[in-house]
């Protein structure tokens, strides 16, 4: 379902709604510089670039977007960069989409300690990989994997979980290449009872370093921790199945994915904020729900990650120190000549290209002057 009134964005919500908000709900820095980008984007406040149009003389002018991670308008082009850059270490296997969920008895610790439980949630999903593909059945290696968090579910509630790519297959240690055949990666099962213990182990240790500090009581810390360990844990797993590039774009419907969408937004008024959402419970069918847009910001604004931590991380063969020599040399062993990557267009000669004149519908626009310290913008177009 797209959205239905154009002028109905985060952008808008923020502007209508975000003062009384901050009357109630102070805002972290990190909180206040994220809702001050996304509130700037493409206003005259980021600077700009005044459009000509070669045609009919039409003027435009036409504002730098923030680039922040968390703004719906920014989010375009940095997923299409990613993908291009990914494609260059493409292997013609089968790919495999993973998600590790976190427990919603962890959601508490998540508010109090961001960076901790994140950091935790990566290294415990790539120790339990890590595992898996040194144990591979016939033979074990190395696994290459992508891995992007995930902080929040379809109507904003906090859901923290983690999306992971895997080519089928492990890079033994004597540099030979092991395809992983069949429908499935790894038992679901046991990935989710040695994720569960890999999680458990580095919150408790995390505990132990001072690290959660917010907790106080280790009668609490232990309960918690008891308690998850008589759960069963979530961990999803289907083969991708396409042995082309459009595995790439299907993970970057992942990687630079922000909360929720301006497409996503119905309509904004004084009482309510209005949204789309999927209702996975019933067969993904797509459901309107609305919210005090106090209560929607609050949402919005558990989703704001700490400043600094990567959302996206690469693993094993996929690490990016020696991702070129080992992805060549899987490539040579399976057969492959390594392709060149694609020359890049220059932003300057592509941030503008095929922008049409609105007035005569025939010219093209083309910059005329530019007025801003922050450089050319990440794009005008989307």
């Amino acid at each position: 379902m797209s959205n239905s009134n154009p002028s109905a964005t985060l952008q808008q919500v923020l502007a209508q709604h975000l003062s009384n908000y901050r009357e109630s709900h102070p805002l972290s820095s990190r909180q206040h510089q994220v809702c001050n980008h996304i509130l700037t984007c493409r206003t005259a406040a980021m600077g700009g670039v005044e459009l000509a149009c070669d045609a009919c003389g039409n003027r435009q002018a036409h504002y730098f977007a923030c680039r922040d991670r968390h703004c719906p308008n920014c989010q375009y082009k940095a997923t299409q960069q990613w993908c291009e850059k990914q494609k260059e270490a493409l292997l013609p296997v089968t790919y495999h989409h993973l998600v590790f969920t976190l427990p919603h008895t962890l959601n508490d610790w998540v508010a109090l300690h961001p960076a901790v439980i994140y950091r935790c949630l990566f290294s415990s999903v790539w120790s339990t990989l890590k595992h898996f593909g040194e144990n591979a059945r016939k033979q074990g290696g190395q696994l290459g994997v992508s891995s992007v968090l995930h902080t929040w579910g379809e109507n904003l509630s906090r859901h923290v979980h983690c999306h992971c790519l895997i080519p089928g297959g492990v890079l033994t240690e004597e540099g030979e290449w092991s395809e992983l055949k069949g429908d499935y990666l790894f038992a679901v099962k046991a990935l989710s009872r040695k994720f569960r213990g890999a999680m458990v182990s580095a919150l408790r240790q995390a505990y132990r370093q001072g690290l959660l500090t917010k907790i106080e009581s280790v009668r609490e810390v232990n309960a918690v921790l008891d308690e998850l360990m008589d759960k069963e844990w979530v961990v999803y797993s289907k083969p991708c199945g396409d042995r082309s590039a459009s595995v790439i774009d299907y993970m970057g419907r992942y990687t630079h994915r922000v909360a929720i969408s301006n497409q996503r937004i119905v309509s904004v008024d004084e009482n309510t904020v209005k949204f789309t959402y999927k209702e996975y419970q019933k067969g993904g069918d797509r459901k309107t729900m609305m919210l005090a847009p106090e209560e929607f910001i609050r949402r919005l604004m558990m989703h704001v990650v700490p400043k600094g931590l990567m959302r996206v991380r690469h693993y094993g063969f996929l690490s990016n120190r020696n991702r070129r020599q080992k992805i060549g040399m899987i490539r040579e062993r399976i057969s492959q000549a390594l392709k060149a990557p694609a020359q890049e267009e220059s932003e300057a000669s592509s941030a503008y290209a095929d922008y049409r004149c609105r007035v005569c519908k025939k010219g093209m626009m083309m910059p005329i002057t530019l007025e801003s310290e922050h450089g050319p913008p990440e794009s005008i177009m989307h």
